[in-house]
């Protein structure tokens, strides 16, 4: 994994780039996907599903998240009338007519994220609660090396203060824990992609 510059989600010519002209890049990351070629972002993102969510990350993770979901239930930050659609207008309602023809792809419950659109090399999920609107970004690019490589965008929203305050405050946990864990299980799962699509008991033992 590797960070990268806030500038480099301009790089190159994304769809999500019209939906989102009123949020902040706030991360970008490149993850190593060696001897991956142009046509392979589906075999990524079916391996990244396949390689289980939250509830299969490490203990550190699942508790920083555990936490974070009770703040909100006790708090209010996750309330459904503060999600998109309810508080702000869910960018599912900018799509242009061939995005929302589109497959969304799965949403995802233990984040929770929702689907926006599903393409051959991006595809975008969209979170909002009291704290702040997020997009989580995934796109298929051609790295240095000649391989092409995962790359997420982080984009965000803030609701005000108290959303720049979230955002600051959850950053050296995001750096420290979450990014580092998420790297391990998505390179592992790129790694273990063949393994990983085949039905149970194929692809080889462990």
């Amino acid at each position: 994994m590797a960070r990268l510059a806030k500038s480099t989600c301009t790089e190159h010519p994304r769809r999500i780039h019209e939906l989102t002209s009123d949020f902040d890049v706030e991360d970008v990351w490149a993850f190593r996907t060696p001897g991956a070629g142009p046509d392979d972002f589906p075999t990524m993102l079916a391996a990244m599903r396949t390689a289980g969510g939250i509830a299969r990350q490490p203990l550190p993770v699942r508790l920083l998240f555990a936490v974070r979901w009770r703040l909100g239930a006790l708090l209010g930050w996750d309330d459904p009338t503060a999600g998109a659609g309810s508080r702000v207008a869910s960018l599912r309602d900018r799509l242009p007519a061939d995005l929302r023809d589109a497959p969304r792809g799965e949403d995802n419950d233990s984040m929770p994220l929702k689907g926006l659109y599903e393409l051959a090399t991006e595809s975008a999920r969209e979170l909002d609660n009291k704290t702040v609107h997020t997009v989580m970004h995934l796109g298929w690019v051609r790295g240095a090396n000649g391989d092409h490589e995962l790359r997420m965008t982080v984009l965000v929203k803030p609701n005000g203060r108290f959303g720049r305050l979230y955002m600051t405050a959850i950053a050296p946990f995001r750096y420290l824990i979450v990014y580092p864990a998420l790297t391990r299980k998505w390179e592992q799962a790129w790694r273990d992609r063949d393994e990983l699509a085949a039905p149970h008991g194929e692809g080889g033992s462990r």
